[in-house]
Protein backbone atom coordinates (compact mmCIF):
# COMPACT_ATOMS: atom_id res chain seq x y z
CA UNK A 1 0.00 0.00 0.00
CA UNK A 2 1.34 3.59 -0.70
CA UNK A 3 2.06 5.63 2.05
CA UNK A 4 -0.71 7.20 3.98
CA UNK A 5 1.98 10.31 5.07
CA UNK A 6 1.85 10.77 1.37
CA UNK A 7 -1.45 11.40 1.28
CA UNK A 8 -1.61 13.49 4.64
CA UNK A 9 1.27 15.64 2.98
CA UNK A 10 -0.08 16.63 -0.25
CA UNK A 11 -3.63 14.90 -1.96
CA UNK A 12 -3.48 16.45 -4.85
CA UNK A 13 -0.24 15.26 -6.09
CA UNK A 14 -1.11 12.02 -5.26
CA UNK A 15 -4.34 11.93 -6.78
CA UNK A 16 -3.39 13.16 -9.86
CA UNK A 17 -0.52 10.95 -10.70
CA UNK A 18 -2.88 7.96 -9.80
CA UNK A 19 -5.25 9.69 -12.25
CA UNK A 20 -2.64 8.77 -14.54
CA UNK A 21 -3.05 5.37 -14.11
CA UNK A 22 -7.23 5.50 -14.50
CA UNK A 23 -7.62 5.30 -10.94
CA UNK A 24 -9.89 8.44 -9.38
CA UNK A 25 -8.49 9.01 -5.75
CA UNK A 26 -11.45 10.14 -3.52
CA UNK A 27 -9.97 12.90 -1.94
CA UNK A 28 -13.12 14.06 0.06
CA UNK A 29 -14.04 10.93 1.41
CA UNK A 30 -10.36 10.53 2.91
CA UNK A 31 -10.18 14.08 3.71
CA UNK A 32 -13.27 13.25 6.00
CA UNK A 33 -12.38 10.12 7.45
CA UNK A 34 -9.36 12.27 8.11
CA UNK A 35 -10.82 14.98 9.93
CA UNK A 36 -13.20 12.19 12.33
CA UNK A 37 -9.56 10.79 13.02
CA UNK A 38 -8.52 14.38 13.83
CA UNK A 39 -10.98 15.53 15.87
CA UNK A 40 -11.69 11.89 17.87
CA UNK A 41 -7.62 12.62 18.79
CA UNK A 42 -7.87 15.72 19.56
CA UNK A 43 -10.69 15.47 21.82
CA UNK A 44 -9.06 12.27 23.57
CA UNK A 45 -6.06 14.55 24.50
CA UNK A 46 -8.61 16.90 25.81
CA UNK A 47 -10.21 14.14 28.14
CA UNK A 48 -6.75 12.84 29.10
CA UNK A 49 -5.97 15.94 30.25
CA UNK A 50 -9.34 16.97 32.21
CA UNK A 51 -9.11 13.14 34.05
CA UNK A 52 -5.19 14.06 35.12
CA UNK A 53 -5.84 16.90 36.65
CA UNK A 54 -9.11 15.47 38.52
CA UNK A 55 -6.73 12.64 39.26
CA UNK A 56 -4.67 15.31 40.63
CA UNK A 57 -7.35 17.27 42.58
CA UNK A 58 -8.34 13.36 43.92
CA UNK A 59 -5.15 13.53 45.38
CA UNK A 60 -5.06 16.84 47.22
CA UNK A 61 -8.16 16.39 48.63
CA UNK A 62 -7.56 13.31 50.17
CA UNK A 63 -4.70 14.69 51.77
CA UNK A 64 -6.65 17.25 53.27
CA UNK A 65 -9.22 14.58 54.40
CA UNK A 66 -11.79 15.60 52.25
CA UNK A 67 -14.92 14.08 50.29
CA UNK A 68 -13.53 13.06 47.25
CA UNK A 69 -16.49 11.37 45.57
CA UNK A 70 -17.99 13.34 43.43
CA UNK A 71 -14.83 14.48 42.34
CA UNK A 72 -14.55 10.55 41.44
CA UNK A 73 -17.68 10.21 39.53
CA UNK A 74 -16.44 12.62 37.05
CA UNK A 75 -13.59 10.64 36.62
CA UNK A 76 -15.29 7.27 35.81
CA UNK A 77 -17.60 10.09 33.23
CA UNK A 78 -14.15 10.96 31.83
CA UNK A 79 -13.32 7.06 31.59
CA UNK A 80 -16.38 6.00 30.01
CA UNK A 81 -15.57 8.77 27.24
CA UNK A 82 -12.34 7.36 26.48
CA UNK A 83 -13.40 4.06 26.35
CA UNK A 84 -16.31 5.51 23.79
CA UNK A 85 -13.48 7.55 21.81
CA UNK A 86 -11.03 4.46 21.32
CA UNK A 87 -13.74 2.42 19.79
CA UNK A 88 -14.40 5.09 17.29
CA UNK A 89 -11.39 6.21 16.53
CA UNK A 90 -10.48 2.00 15.78
CA UNK A 91 -13.68 2.26 13.57
CA UNK A 92 -12.04 5.16 11.48
CA UNK A 93 -8.75 3.80 11.77
CA UNK A 94 -10.54 0.52 9.95
CA UNK A 95 -12.15 2.60 7.26
CA UNK A 96 -8.70 4.16 6.51
CA UNK A 97 -7.11 0.76 6.26
CA UNK A 98 -9.83 -0.77 3.76
CA UNK A 99 -9.39 2.97 1.95
CA UNK A 100 -5.47 2.94 1.66
CA UNK A 101 -5.48 -1.01 0.83
CA UNK A 102 -7.78 -0.16 -2.12
CA UNK A 103 -5.15 2.41 -3.49
CA UNK A 104 -3.10 1.37 -6.42
CA UNK A 105 0.90 1.89 -6.53
CA UNK A 106 2.26 5.52 -7.47
CA UNK A 107 3.32 5.27 -11.17
CA UNK A 108 7.23 5.84 -11.55
CA UNK A 109 8.25 8.84 -12.87
CA UNK A 110 10.07 7.09 -16.02
CA UNK A 111 6.79 5.25 -16.79
CA UNK A 112 4.91 6.45 -19.76
CA UNK A 113 2.15 8.34 -19.56
CA UNK A 114 -0.73 6.45 -21.28
CA UNK A 115 -4.26 5.43 -20.83
CA UNK A 116 -4.12 1.52 -22.18
CA UNK A 117 -1.62 -0.82 -23.84
CA UNK A 118 -1.48 1.78 -26.86
CA UNK A 119 0.45 3.63 -24.64
CA UNK A 120 3.38 1.49 -23.63
CA UNK A 121 6.47 1.78 -25.50
CA UNK A 122 8.98 -0.69 -27.11
CA UNK A 123 12.40 -0.01 -25.96
CA UNK A 124 14.34 -2.68 -28.01
CA UNK A 125 13.31 -5.40 -30.76
CA UNK A 126 15.69 -8.44 -30.49
CA UNK A 127 16.02 -11.23 -33.00
CA UNK A 128 14.27 -11.33 -36.77
CA UNK A 129 11.17 -13.24 -37.04
CA UNK A 130 11.31 -16.39 -38.95
CA UNK A 131 9.83 -16.67 -43.03
CA UNK A 132 8.00 -19.66 -43.87
CA UNK A 133 7.62 -21.52 -47.15
CA UNK A 134 4.82 -23.06 -46.21
CA UNK A 135 1.70 -22.15 -44.49
CA UNK A 136 1.94 -21.63 -40.75
CA UNK A 137 0.05 -23.45 -38.17
CA UNK A 138 -0.66 -22.11 -34.33
CA UNK A 139 -0.22 -23.84 -31.51
CA UNK A 140 -2.99 -25.73 -31.40
CA UNK A 141 -3.23 -27.42 -34.80
CA UNK A 142 1.12 -27.70 -34.73
CA UNK A 143 0.69 -29.37 -31.36
CA UNK A 144 -2.36 -31.98 -31.97
CA UNK A 145 -0.34 -34.50 -34.02
CA UNK A 146 2.47 -34.45 -30.86
CA UNK A 147 0.16 -34.51 -27.71
CA UNK A 148 -1.37 -31.61 -27.19
CA UNK A 149 -4.70 -32.89 -26.28
CA UNK A 150 -7.66 -29.67 -25.08
CA UNK A 151 -10.51 -31.92 -25.59
CA UNK A 152 -9.91 -34.64 -22.99
CA UNK A 153 -8.56 -31.88 -20.51
CA UNK A 154 -12.41 -30.54 -20.80
CA UNK A 155 -13.92 -33.76 -20.34
CA UNK A 156 -11.23 -33.93 -17.88
CA UNK A 157 -12.26 -30.55 -16.01
CA UNK A 158 -13.68 -27.92 -18.28
CA UNK A 159 -12.53 -25.49 -20.70
CA UNK A 160 -9.06 -23.86 -20.61
CA UNK A 161 -7.23 -26.87 -19.49
CA UNK A 162 -4.70 -28.57 -21.53
CA UNK A 163 -3.32 -32.49 -21.29
CA UNK A 164 -0.09 -32.98 -22.53
CA UNK A 165 1.24 -36.61 -22.97
CA UNK A 166 4.33 -37.70 -24.54
CA UNK A 167 7.30 -35.74 -26.27
CA UNK A 168 5.18 -32.52 -25.67
CA UNK A 169 4.87 -32.95 -22.15
CA UNK A 170 8.87 -33.55 -21.74
CA UNK A 171 9.52 -30.41 -23.98
CA UNK A 172 6.81 -28.36 -21.14
CA UNK A 173 8.87 -29.78 -18.40
CA UNK A 174 12.68 -29.31 -20.00
CA UNK A 175 11.93 -25.58 -20.70
CA UNK A 176 11.21 -25.10 -17.10
CA UNK A 177 14.22 -27.25 -15.71
CA UNK A 178 16.34 -24.92 -18.29
CA UNK A 179 14.74 -22.06 -16.93
CA UNK A 180 15.49 -22.61 -13.07
CA UNK A 181 19.05 -23.91 -14.27
CA UNK A 182 19.52 -20.63 -15.96
CA UNK A 183 18.74 -18.49 -13.24
CA UNK A 184 20.28 -20.65 -10.19
CA UNK A 185 23.76 -21.60 -11.45
CA UNK A 186 23.84 -18.33 -13.82
CA UNK A 187 21.97 -15.90 -12.22
CA UNK A 188 22.30 -16.44 -8.22
CA UNK A 189 18.80 -17.19 -7.28
CA UNK A 190 17.96 -19.72 -4.35
CA UNK A 191 15.04 -22.55 -5.75
CA UNK A 192 12.40 -22.64 -3.72
CA UNK A 193 9.45 -25.06 -3.29
CA UNK A 194 6.85 -23.55 -2.09
CA UNK A 195 2.67 -24.12 -1.29
CA UNK A 196 0.54 -24.03 -3.94
CA UNK A 197 -2.57 -23.09 -1.67
CA UNK A 198 -2.01 -19.94 0.79
CA UNK A 199 -4.10 -17.90 3.36
CA UNK A 200 -5.46 -14.44 3.19
CA UNK A 201 -3.10 -12.88 4.95
CA UNK A 202 -0.11 -13.57 2.01
CA UNK A 203 -2.63 -12.83 -0.58
CA UNK A 204 -3.26 -9.37 1.17
CA UNK A 205 0.98 -8.90 1.22
CA UNK A 206 1.06 -9.09 -2.47
CA UNK A 207 -1.65 -7.08 -2.99
CA UNK A 208 -4.44 -9.50 -4.75
CA UNK A 209 -6.23 -9.55 -1.77
CA UNK A 210 -9.05 -7.16 -1.01
CA UNK A 211 -9.26 -5.84 -4.54
CA UNK A 212 -8.83 -9.07 -6.98
CA UNK A 213 -10.05 -11.75 -5.31
CA UNK A 214 -12.68 -12.54 -8.15
CA UNK A 215 -9.40 -13.53 -9.89
CA UNK A 216 -8.76 -16.15 -7.54
CA UNK A 217 -9.63 -19.92 -6.75
CA UNK A 218 -10.85 -20.58 -3.07
CA UNK A 219 -10.66 -24.09 -1.08
CA UNK A 220 -12.44 -24.18 2.06
CA UNK A 221 -10.49 -26.49 4.46
CA UNK A 222 -12.54 -29.61 4.99
CA UNK A 223 -15.01 -28.75 2.14
CA UNK A 224 -17.81 -27.52 4.41
CA UNK A 225 -19.84 -24.36 3.70
CA UNK A 226 -19.01 -22.10 6.19
CA UNK A 227 -16.80 -23.70 7.96
CA UNK A 228 -13.02 -23.89 8.41
CA UNK A 229 -10.16 -21.89 7.21
CA UNK A 230 -10.73 -20.66 3.47
CA UNK A 231 -7.19 -21.44 1.48
CA UNK A 232 -6.14 -19.73 -2.42
CA UNK A 233 -4.83 -21.37 -4.95
CA UNK A 234 -1.50 -19.03 -6.21
CA UNK A 235 -2.42 -16.90 -9.00
CA UNK A 236 1.92 -17.04 -9.00
CA UNK A 237 4.72 -17.73 -6.89
CA UNK A 238 5.76 -13.97 -6.83
CA UNK A 239 2.78 -14.78 -3.67
CA UNK A 240 4.65 -17.14 -1.63
CA UNK A 241 8.06 -16.24 -2.34
CA UNK A 242 7.84 -12.02 -1.42
CA UNK A 243 5.67 -13.56 1.67
CA UNK A 244 9.04 -16.04 2.32
CA UNK A 245 9.72 -12.12 3.82
CA UNK A 246 6.69 -10.89 5.86
CA UNK A 247 6.91 -9.96 9.18
CA UNK A 248 10.85 -10.29 8.97
CA UNK A 249 13.31 -7.48 9.77
CA UNK A 250 16.37 -8.86 7.62
CA UNK A 251 19.72 -8.52 8.01
CA UNK A 252 21.74 -5.77 5.77
CA UNK A 253 24.20 -7.99 4.56
CA UNK A 254 21.61 -10.64 3.78
CA UNK A 255 20.12 -8.72 0.90
CA UNK A 256 19.37 -8.33 -2.24
CA UNK A 257 17.47 -12.16 -1.13
CA UNK A 258 16.95 -13.37 -4.46
CA UNK A 259 14.68 -16.64 -4.72
CA UNK A 260 13.00 -18.61 -7.69
CA UNK A 261 10.71 -21.15 -7.90
CA UNK A 262 8.73 -23.06 -10.82
CA UNK A 263 5.00 -23.56 -9.83
CA UNK A 264 1.87 -24.49 -11.38
CA UNK A 265 -0.84 -20.98 -11.10
CA UNK A 266 -4.24 -20.79 -10.68
CA UNK A 267 -6.22 -17.79 -12.11
CA UNK A 268 -10.06 -17.71 -12.73
CA UNK A 269 -9.46 -15.11 -15.75
CA UNK A 270 -12.61 -13.15 -14.26
CA UNK A 271 -12.06 -10.45 -16.83
CA UNK A 272 -10.90 -11.69 -19.60
CA UNK A 273 -14.58 -12.13 -21.61
CA UNK A 274 -13.36 -14.55 -24.14
CA UNK A 275 -10.37 -13.40 -24.64
CA UNK A 276 -8.11 -16.20 -26.30
CA UNK A 277 -10.12 -18.87 -25.62
CA UNK A 278 -8.06 -21.16 -28.37
CA UNK A 279 -5.46 -23.15 -26.77
CA UNK A 280 -2.27 -22.72 -24.29
CA UNK A 281 -2.27 -18.32 -24.02
CA UNK A 282 -4.57 -17.76 -21.60
CA UNK A 283 -5.58 -20.90 -19.38
CA UNK A 284 -6.85 -21.44 -15.82
CA UNK A 285 -3.98 -23.50 -14.99
CA UNK A 286 -0.39 -23.09 -16.18
CA UNK A 287 2.96 -23.28 -15.24
CA UNK A 288 5.94 -20.54 -14.53
CA UNK A 289 9.37 -19.74 -13.52
CA UNK A 290 9.31 -17.21 -11.31
CA UNK A 291 12.38 -14.53 -10.02
CA UNK A 292 11.49 -12.75 -6.62
CA UNK A 293 14.32 -10.16 -5.29
CA UNK A 294 13.85 -8.16 -2.29
CA UNK A 295 15.91 -5.36 -2.45
CA UNK A 296 17.87 -2.10 -0.66
CA UNK A 297 15.81 0.83 -1.82
CA UNK A 298 18.68 2.47 -3.37
CA UNK A 299 19.03 -0.54 -5.75
CA UNK A 300 15.77 -1.33 -6.68
CA UNK A 301 15.82 0.45 -10.45
CA UNK A 302 19.52 -1.52 -11.13
CA UNK A 303 17.65 -4.61 -10.09
CA UNK A 304 14.89 -4.34 -12.16
CA UNK A 305 17.27 -3.62 -15.23
CA UNK A 306 19.12 -6.87 -14.37
CA UNK A 307 15.86 -8.71 -14.24
CA UNK A 308 14.47 -8.07 -16.97
CA UNK A 309 18.43 -9.01 -18.37
CA UNK A 310 17.46 -12.26 -16.96
CA UNK A 311 14.40 -13.33 -18.30
CA UNK A 312 15.73 -12.24 -21.90
CA UNK A 313 18.38 -14.47 -21.78
CA UNK A 314 16.01 -17.44 -21.66
CA UNK A 315 14.40 -15.77 -24.83
CA UNK A 316 17.66 -15.56 -26.77
CA UNK A 317 19.28 -18.71 -26.11
CA UNK A 318 15.96 -20.47 -27.15
CA UNK A 319 16.86 -18.35 -30.67
CA UNK A 320 13.04 -16.87 -30.44
CA UNK A 321 12.42 -13.30 -30.84
CA UNK A 322 11.14 -10.84 -29.04
CA UNK A 323 10.93 -7.25 -28.00
CA UNK A 324 10.78 -5.48 -24.28
CA UNK A 325 7.95 -3.05 -23.58
CA UNK A 326 7.76 -0.33 -21.25
CA UNK A 327 4.25 0.00 -19.85
CA UNK A 328 2.20 3.09 -20.04
CA UNK A 329 0.70 3.85 -16.81
CA UNK A 330 -2.76 2.88 -17.68
CA UNK A 331 -1.82 -0.34 -18.21
CA UNK A 332 0.73 -1.57 -15.23
CA UNK A 333 -0.61 -3.49 -12.28
CA UNK A 334 -1.72 -2.63 -9.06
CA UNK A 335 1.00 -3.28 -7.22
CA UNK A 336 3.64 -1.61 -9.82
CA UNK A 337 5.81 1.75 -9.82
CA UNK A 338 7.41 0.55 -13.12
CA UNK A 339 6.72 -2.36 -15.22
CA UNK A 340 8.59 -3.99 -18.59
CA UNK A 341 6.87 -6.36 -20.58
CA UNK A 342 8.62 -9.28 -22.76
CA UNK A 343 6.65 -10.11 -25.82
CA UNK A 344 7.47 -13.35 -27.77
CA UNK A 345 6.54 -12.93 -31.97
CA UNK A 346 4.17 -15.77 -32.62
CA UNK A 347 4.24 -16.30 -36.22
CA UNK A 348 0.38 -17.70 -36.27
CA UNK A 349 -0.73 -14.79 -34.68
CA UNK A 350 1.60 -12.49 -37.25
CA UNK A 351 2.30 -10.42 -33.51
CA UNK A 352 4.15 -10.11 -30.25
CA UNK A 353 2.50 -11.72 -27.34
CA UNK A 354 3.64 -10.97 -23.74
CA UNK A 355 5.66 -13.89 -22.04
CA UNK A 356 7.29 -11.95 -19.17
CA UNK A 357 6.27 -9.00 -16.92
CA UNK A 358 8.96 -7.46 -14.47
CA UNK A 359 7.74 -4.98 -11.79
CA UNK A 360 9.36 -2.51 -9.50
CA UNK A 361 6.69 -2.84 -6.72
CA UNK A 362 8.84 -0.40 -4.69
CA UNK A 363 7.73 -0.17 -1.10
CA UNK A 364 4.12 -0.90 -1.93
CA UNK A 365 4.25 -4.87 -0.99
CA UNK A 366 6.56 -4.09 1.69
CA UNK A 367 4.30 -1.89 3.04
CA UNK A 368 1.83 -3.93 4.02
CA UNK A 369 3.92 -7.29 4.62
CA UNK A 370 5.82 -5.18 7.05
CA UNK A 371 8.91 -6.88 5.36
CA UNK A 372 12.06 -4.83 6.75
CA UNK A 373 15.69 -4.53 7.29
CA UNK A 374 18.30 -3.46 9.29
CA UNK A 375 19.98 -0.64 7.81
CA UNK A 376 23.44 0.80 8.00
CA UNK A 377 22.29 2.74 11.29
CA UNK A 378 20.46 -0.33 12.61
CA UNK A 379 17.32 0.57 12.14
CA UNK A 380 14.50 -1.08 10.49
CA UNK A 381 13.69 0.09 7.38
CA UNK A 382 10.81 -1.12 4.71
CA UNK A 383 12.87 -3.07 1.67
CA UNK A 384 11.45 -2.77 -1.82
CA UNK A 385 10.54 -6.07 -3.56
CA UNK A 386 10.68 -6.97 -7.40
CA UNK A 387 8.78 -9.86 -9.16
CA UNK A 388 9.07 -11.21 -12.77
CA UNK A 389 8.47 -14.26 -15.03
CA UNK A 390 11.40 -15.72 -15.88
CA UNK A 391 9.40 -17.00 -17.97
CA UNK A 392 5.74 -18.74 -18.29
CA UNK A 393 6.37 -22.30 -19.70
CA UNK A 394 2.98 -22.66 -21.56
CA UNK A 395 3.56 -19.66 -23.30
CA UNK A 396 7.31 -20.83 -24.10
CA UNK A 397 6.07 -23.80 -25.02
CA UNK A 398 3.21 -22.00 -27.75
CA UNK A 399 6.52 -19.90 -28.92
CA UNK A 400 8.62 -23.07 -29.76
CA UNK A 401 5.86 -24.81 -31.07
CA UNK A 402 5.00 -22.05 -33.96
CA UNK A 403 8.19 -20.79 -34.47
CA UNK A 404 9.96 -23.48 -34.91
CA UNK A 405 7.77 -25.83 -36.40
CA UNK A 406 8.41 -27.57 -40.00
CA UNK A 407 6.63 -28.51 -43.02
CA UNK A 408 6.46 -31.78 -42.30
CA UNK A 409 4.26 -31.19 -38.94
CA UNK A 410 7.03 -31.62 -36.37
CA UNK A 411 9.01 -29.04 -34.51
CA UNK A 412 12.53 -28.62 -33.82
CA UNK A 413 14.10 -28.60 -30.62
CA UNK A 414 16.20 -25.81 -30.18
CA UNK A 415 20.09 -26.77 -29.28
CA UNK A 416 20.05 -25.94 -25.75
CA UNK A 417 17.03 -28.00 -24.74
CA UNK A 418 18.14 -30.83 -26.64
CA UNK A 419 20.23 -32.18 -23.26
CA UNK A 420 16.74 -32.27 -21.24
CA UNK A 421 15.40 -34.25 -24.13
CA UNK A 422 17.59 -37.24 -24.49
CA UNK A 423 19.54 -35.60 -27.40
CA UNK A 424 16.25 -35.57 -29.44
CA UNK A 425 16.23 -32.56 -32.24
CA UNK A 426 12.76 -32.69 -33.29
CA UNK A 427 9.30 -33.65 -32.23
CA UNK A 428 7.40 -35.91 -34.64
CA UNK A 429 4.03 -37.51 -34.59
Amino acid sequence: MIDIQLLRKDIATVAARLATRKFQLDVAGFTALEAERKAIQTRTEELQGKRNALSKQIGMLKGKGEDTSAVMAQVAGLGDELKADETALALVQAKLSDFIMAVPNLPHESAPVGEDEAGNVEVRKVGTPRSFDFEVKDHVDVGAALGLDFEVATKLTGSRFSVMKGGIARLHRALAQFMLNTHVDEHGYTECYTPYMVNADSLRGTGQLPKFEADLFSVKKGGVEGEGETFYLIPTSEVTLTNIARDEILPLDQLPLKMTAHTPCFRSEAGSYGRDTRGMIRQHQFDKVEMVQVVHPDTSYAVLDEMVGHAETILQRLGLPYRVMSLCTGDMGFTAAKTFDLEVWLPAQNTYREISSLSNTEAFQARRMQARFRNAAGKPELAHTLNGSGLAVGRTLVAILENYQQADGSVEIPEVLRPYMGGLTHLKA
